[in-house]
């Protein structure tokens, strides 16, 4: 009897790295790429309808304000950056990376064929760093902020990456905001408690947009506003 790694529809490993935060393993299971941490699954290629709409209710809180700037933390599969590149009303888009290896399959690796045409337009620019040490240090001043990092504020895979959702990574969030400027988290699940958190970091317009799915609770965008 043949081992499951024989069988034709295992998964297949195209890259496995071990970085500041742990193991990342980019691999491939049928039509699909697939991004894993630390032993547990992160994202594919099979939709991208959450990030879309991440992108999208973002744009829409603006009331339609000219050339706005968005920061996306996590680059991920690239569906968010492609997304936003894709609509001309986007002044300028910067994408926030902490894993290099998530950086390199995107510049010269498998998911290239998902991002490349964003990655090539000049109102995109990627960063390598901690998104919680970059909203603490830049100087850059955004219009939208989209949170695309693990999998939401109550069920994170990577140690540290809760801190983002804490008061102190919503401050840092705030800080980057220009005036009326809209955050909008993705999360795996509803969450009640980070909504209350982010009204007590000074948010406003808190509300709650949720994604349906095949199965299961839906996915959901938690949306804020810094106060003008």
């Amino acid at each position: 009897m043949p081992l499951p790694y024989d069988m034709p529809d295992a998964p297949e490993v195209l890259d496995r790295r071990e970085g500041p935060y742990g193991e990342v393993v980019l691999r491939r299971h049928g039509k699909l790429l697939q991004i894993i941490a630390n032993g547990c699954f992160l994202m594919d290629t099979s939709d991208g309808r959450s990030e879309r709409l991440l992108v999208e209710a973002a744009r829409a809180a603006l009331d339609g304000r000219a050339a706005p700037r968005l920061l996306i933390g996590g680059l991920g599969v690239g569906f968010s950056l492609s997304h936003a590149a894709a609509d001309p009303r986007w002044g300028g888009i910067t994408v926030v990376e902490r894993e290099r290896a998530v950086i390199d399959w995107h510049l010269d690796g498998p998911l290239a064929a998902f991002s490349g045409p964003a990655l090539a337009d000049p109102r995109s620019t990627i960063v390598a760093a901690d998104l919680l040490d970059y909203v603490h240090e830049t100087r850059d001043t955004f219009d939208a902020v989209c949170l695309d990092i693990d999998n939401g504020p109550d069920w994170t895979v990577t140690e540290g990456n809760g801190s983002l959702y804490s008061p102190a990574g919503l401050a840092g969030c705030a800080r980057v905001l220009r005036p009326g400027g809209v955050l909008a988290v993705w999360s795996a699940r509803p969450s009640p408690e980070f909504e209350g958190t982010l009204r007590n970091a000074g948010f406003q317009q808190v509300r709650t947009e949720e994604i349906p799915v095949a199965r299961g609770v839906p996915d959901v965008v938690h949306l804020a506003v810094r106060p003008g």
